[in-house]
């Protein structure tokens, strides 16, 4: 399993987070089963979010069915994510000052931990204020309980807005990612090309901005065809061709095609984190071993014309 020297942070992790976002319903024996396989496998690096599982309830199951000594935790990475309130008829966004603070000391509960290693913005706030995000995390950076901070699914604008009030530096951004959902990286290829849907810039160029200013990019749901559409390894009937390009390299490399699905996303060199979503112990393994695959040029490629994507 490869590590990264995470930039803006003291941390070095796996490139291979495992995601705890479907464990709410898992016994203690299965959760501990796939958080042994993540450790044996060489994952440093589990995320969360206050909204997973009900209020708090990944995180809570986590904690229990775990009960992490102070040795463990302190050679794993705990990251959550705060901003999304549920209601009964759906979810609302909340930045505020108070909600922020309120949220990691539940989670922080919740973890049975003394500090969260990395906080993640849960998607964008339409009503952020900047003000209350950078008062809420001097606050929580300054008791020790948030060591490093970060965002999800945001747009570099947005990013600079949080950044002209916030000092701590905003190290991650977590964006969907997939061989098949892939416009981050695609679409830098076809750029200025009329009439072509994969040309369409949709996210304000988080890549390059990200590269440019040292912010890890994570990728989450790295095997979704679409969003939340299901995955597309062994899907024949509409990926056909990319799963017979998985299927051979492999083969070639000694590894499964999720691994090889996991090594197309960290052979870029933006050094991007893979983050699972799976409970599956033998995915976590097959993830990691991916890692250590190196793709040629030609390889890499030869995946994403498979997937369908345009090359000029």
């Amino acid at each position: 399993m490869k590590t990264l020297e995470l930039p803006q942070t003291d941390l070095t992790a796996s490139d291979v987070v495992v995601g705890l976002m479907r464990i709410n319903d898992m016994s203690d024996e299965d959760i501990r089963s796939l958080y042994a396989a993540s450790r044996d496998a060489g994952v440093t690096m589990f995320d969360h979010a206050a909204v997973y599982g009900g209020w708090h309830g990944c995180e809570e199951r986590f904690a229990a069915a775990v009960a992490l000594t102070p040795a463990e935790r302190a050679e794993i990475v705990l990251q959550t994510k705060v901003g999304i309130r549920p209601t009964a008829g759906g979810a609302y966004f909340d930045f505020s000052y108070e909600h922020i603070l309120s949220s990691v000391e539940e989670s922080l509960a919740a973890l049975r931990t003394d500090y969260i290693d990395v906080l993640l913005l849960h998607r964008p706030d339409a009503l952020v204020e900047p003000e209350e995000v950078a008062k809420a995390f001097d606050e929580l950076h300054a008791a020790g309980k948030v060591h490093h901070f970060g965002v999800s699914n945001h747009t570099p604008g947005q990013v600079e807005l949080l950044k002209k009030s916030v000092q701590q530096p905003l190290a991650f951004n977590q964006v969907q990612l997939s061989i098949t959902h892939a416009n981050v990286i695609t679409q830098g290829l076809v750029a200025n090309m009329g009439g072509l849907d994969q040309a369409v810039d949709r996210d304000n160029d988080i890549l390059n901005y990200s590269r440019l200013n040292d912010v890890t990019l994570q990728a989450w749901s790295p095997f979704q065809k679409g969003f939340f559409d299901g995955v597309f390894l062994g899907d024949r009937e509409q990926y056909a061709e990319l799963n017979d390009v998985l299927e051979e390299l492999a083969s070639a490399h000694g590894v499964t095609p999720t691994g090889i699905a996991v090594a197309w996303i960290t052979r870029h060199p933006a050094h991007f984190q893979v983050v699972l979503g799976t409970t599956n112990p033998q995915r976590v393994r097959d993830s990691a071993a991916g890692s250590d695959v190196e793709l040629s040029r030609e390889e890499w490629y030869r995946v994403l014309t498979a997937a369908g994507h345009t090359v000029p």
